[in-house]
C-alpha cells in the first residue's frame, strides 16, 4: 500500500495541558482529511497518553524523565546535562525520519509563564535546526509569540523562528513580537487558534450556571521574585468573585485547563462551602466546550478555556494575564469585558459581569458571525499548509469544504 510523505507532530502534548492536546486535535482532523494516507507519528511530553487518545505512535520528547522538576542534587544535575547532549542525537535521528514536522498551534515562541531556556525553547530549537539540516520541513503553525526578554531564550526562540519552513502565529501580536526580535515575518500569516476549527459538542443547557476558569497562576516569566504574592492575590481575588456568585444565588461550575490548575479548585471550594459551587471533570477541550456551551455566562484565565468559552458562543469575561488573551478577547468582540488577572478586584468584576449579562443576547449573535469568520480563515490556512508542505499532493486539490 502506497504511503503518503511521513509527518511528525511535536510539542508538549499529553502532558495535561488541554490547550495543547486540543490544537493536536485540530492538526491530525486535518491530516486524516487531506492527506489520509500520511503516517503520523509525536515526540512529545506524554507519549503514552498521545497514543492512547489519539492512535498514533510516540516517542518521549526528552531522554530524562526528570527534566522538568528542580535538580537539588549533584546527580540530578548532571543527569540533567547530559540529557540535553543525548537529546541533540535523539531529535536529529527523529527528525530525520520525517518529509514533514508540524508544531500545532501552542505558544511555542513565548515565556509569558515560567520557562527555562534550557526546556522547551532548547528543544524547540533542536527540532528547527535539526530541519535544516536535514531536509525537513518544520512548520510553526498558529503559535503564539511574545517578545523575550531573558537573552539565552530569546536567542533559541529567535533561531527556532529563521529555521523553521513555515511560520504563522495565532494573532498580529504574536507576528511583531518576533519582527521585533529580528524574524523577517513578511511572509508569514496571521490566523485564529487552531482550536476553532474543532467542532463544539452539543450540551445542555443549566439555566442559571456559570462557569469560573482557574489557573494556576503566578505572573509570567518576569514574574519570579513575586510569584508567590501574585498567586496569592490571584486565588484571593478569584475566591471573592465565586463567593460574590453565590450570594446572588447562581450556580457555579469550576473548570480547569492544566493538571496543575486542580489545587486552585481545591483551595476554592475549600473557601466557598456551597453545594452551589462544583467542579468540572474534564480531560479534553471538547469536555471543556460542553461545559462553557451549557452556561449562561463564563469567567475564565486561561487562554484556551477563553478559546472554549468563546467557540461555544457563549458571553465571556477574561480574567487577561498576556496580551494574547486581550487580543483574542477583542478578535471576537468582547474586547470590553476584561479584567487584569494580576489585581483581581472582585466588586469591579462583578460590575463588568452583569453588564455582560445585560448584553448576552448581541454577544451571542456577535460571536457567532466571529466563529463563522474564523472557520473560514482555519480553511484557508490548511489549504495554505497543503501548497507549502505537500505540493505534489496539493497541487490539484479542490479547496477544502468544498468537494
Amino acid at each position: 500500500m502506497k504511503t503518503g510523505p511521513r509527518v511528525g507532530v511535536f510539542g508538549l502534548l499529553g502532558s495535561g495541558n488541554l490547550g495543547n492536546d486540543g490544537s493536536l486535535e485540530a492538526v491530525l482532523g486535518y491530516l486524516r482529511a487531506e492527506h489520509p494516507d500520511a503516517p503520523v507519528d509525536a515526540l512529545c511530553g506524554g507519549p503514552d497518553v498521545v497514543t492512547a487518545r489519539y492512535g498514533i505512535p510516540a516517542t518521549r520528547l526528552h531522554w530524562n524523565r526528570g527534566e522538568y522538576r528542580t535538580a537539588s542534587r549533584a546527580g540530578a544535575a548532571a543527569t540533567k546535562g547530559l540529557g540535553k547532549l543525548v537529546d541533540i542525537v535523539r531529535t536529529a535521528a527523529w527528525v530525520r525520519r520525517h518529509d514533514v514536522v508540524i508544531v500545532p498551534g501552542m505558544g511555542v515562541l513565548e515565556a509569558t509563564l515560567p520557562l527555562r531556556p534550557w526546556g522547551f525553547p532548547y528543544s524547540l530549537f533542536l527540532l528547527c535546526a535539526s530541519g535544516r539540516l536535514f531536509g525537513t520541513k518544520v512548520a510553526l503553525v498558529s503559535v503564539g509569540a511574545a517578545e523575550i526578554r531573558v537573552r539565552p531564550t530569546r536567542v533559541l526562540v529567535r533561531w527556532s523562528a529563521r529555521l523553521a519552513a513555515y511560520r504563522s502565529y495565532r494573532d498580529t501580536q504574536s507576528r511583531d513580537a518576533m519582527r521585533a526580535m529580528g524574524v523577517d515575518t513578511g511572509r508569514d500569516a496571521v490566523y485564529p487558534d487552531l482550536a476553532f476549527a474543532l467542532p463544539v459538542p452539543a450540551a445542555t443547557a443549566a439555566e442559571g450556571t456559570v462557569c469560573v476558569g482557574v489557573m494556576d497562576f503566578h505572573g509570567g516569566n518576569d514574574d519570579r521574585a513575586r510569584a508567590e504574592e501574585i498567586h496569592r492575590r490571584y486565588l484571593e481575588g478569584t475566591t471573592r468573585v465565586v463567593r460574590a456568585l453565590v450570594e446572588d444565588g447562581r450556580r457555579v461550575r469550576l473548570l480547569t485547563g492544566d493538571d496543575c490548575d486542580a489545587s486552585v479548585v481545591e483551595a476554592i471550594l475549600d473557601a466557598v462551602d456551597s453545594p452551589l459551587v462544583t467542579a468540572a471533570e474534564t480531560a479534553s477541550l471538547a469536555d471543556l466546550m460542553k461545559e462553557t456551551a451549557a452556561a449562561d455566562t463564563v469567567i475564565a484565565t486561561r487562554y484556551h478555556n477563553l478559546i472554549c468559552a468563546l467557540k461555544s458562543g457563549t458571553p465571556t469575561l477574561a480574567l487577561t494575564y498576556a496580551a494574547k488573551s486581550d487580543a483574542l478577547m477583542e478578535r471576537m468582540g468582547l474586547g470590553a469585558y476584561c479584567h487584569p488577572a494580576r489585581e483581581v478586584d472582585a466588586d469591579r468584576l462583578m460590575e463588568r459581569f452583569r453588564e455582560l449579562e445585560k448584553h448576552s443576547a448581541e454577544l451571542r449573535q456577535t460571536l457567532a458571525e466571529r466563529n463563522e469568520a474564523a472557520a473560514q480563515q482555519l480553511t484557508h490556512q490548511f489549504n495554505a499548509l497543503t501548497d507549502t508542505l505537500f505540493p505534489a499532493t496539493g497541487r490539484d486539490r479542490a479547496p477544502r469544504g468544498k468537494r
